[in-house]
């Protein structure tokens, strides 16, 4: 799309000349991506493409990730059962959910042509390629232990969706912070928020400003900006949106809630 470059140019001429041209065709320019977006949105069509992809892709390197250090464990297969189970998937559904978790635990199994295609399907969707990421690391963790060889999966994954080290390392520390928020409640929910638990352990509140990707030298304002764009992220509905399995949203919904109620133990300490 031009029209919003042709504008930008020609309003920027009349009022300044060629400098304030070029800004006006900048400004037209980022009109014009946001108009795009608007008017062409994820077709069904291509949702569902999106879907099949994710589906595949989660559940073959599920079982690849859960055989990288040797063996499957009763935890990880137990991990992927609930998996498919919150997930309500048919019998035919869970049957092929299975098949691919069995094929990523097989020794032929590789993850460069997996990665490569579901690039080219999701590639543009960044919560979609987090949330990806998120399932693996979680499934890695449900042990209670990130082993070496899980983790070298992890980041070779990391590197076909395009996460640098350092915001692969900061994505783990992110998600075993957030996790230690799993369950505890939060003052929107049927929970008690940790303003009327009383003081948190300072090994708690550090694990919260974790749990945001922050320090505790960040201001109010840039603490609350890191939660909002968190819970943006993990949005259930931007994420089927996007094109991802509703019934595969339960993780970051989940996800949402531990994000929230570390947020919500930082700002109760802060008062």
């Amino acid at each position: 799309m031009i029209t919003g470059k042709i504008i930008g140019g020609l309003f920027g001429i009349l009022i300044g000349g060629p400098f304030t041209a070029l800004i006006g065709v900048f400004i037209g320019h980022q009109f014009d991506k946001g108009l795009g977006g608007f008017l062409n949105p994820v077709s069904a069509a291509e949702q569902l493409r999106i879907r099949d992809s994710f589906f595949h892709t989660l559940f073959g390197l599920l079982g690849h990730l859960a055989k990288s250090d040797g063996q499957v464990s009763k935890v990880e297969i137990a991990q992927a059962e609930a998996l498919m189970g919150s997930m309500g998937l048919t019998p035919s559904n869970r049957a092929e959910a299975i098949g691919l978790f069995k094929a990523g635990a097989s020794a032929g199994f590789s993850i460069d042509p997996v990665m490569q295609s579901f690039m080219q399907v999701c590639g543009r969707h960044n919560n979609l390629k987090r949330q990806l990421l998120n399932y693996l690391i979680s499934l890695a963790m449900a042990d209670g232990d990130l082993h070496s060889a899980e983790q070298a999966v992890l980041r070779k994954v990391a590197r076909h969706l395009g996460f640098s080290e350092a915001l692969f390392d900061k994505f783990i520390e992110m998600i075993m912070a957030q996790s230690e928020f799993k369950n505890t409640g939060s003052s929107s929910g049927s929970g008690s928020s940790y303003g009327s638990r009383g003081p948190a352990s300072a090994s708690h509140l550090e694990a919260a400003y974790k749990a945001l990707g922050v320090n505790a030298s960040k201001s109010d304002a840039e603490i609350k900006k890191a939660y909002r764009k968190l819970i943006s992220q993990n949005h259930p509905d931007k994420l089927i949106g996007q094109g991802m399995p509703e019934d595969m949203v339960k993780l970051a919904t989940e996800r949402t809630q531990e994000i929230q109620t570390a947020y919500e133990l930082i700002v109760a300490r802060r008062k």
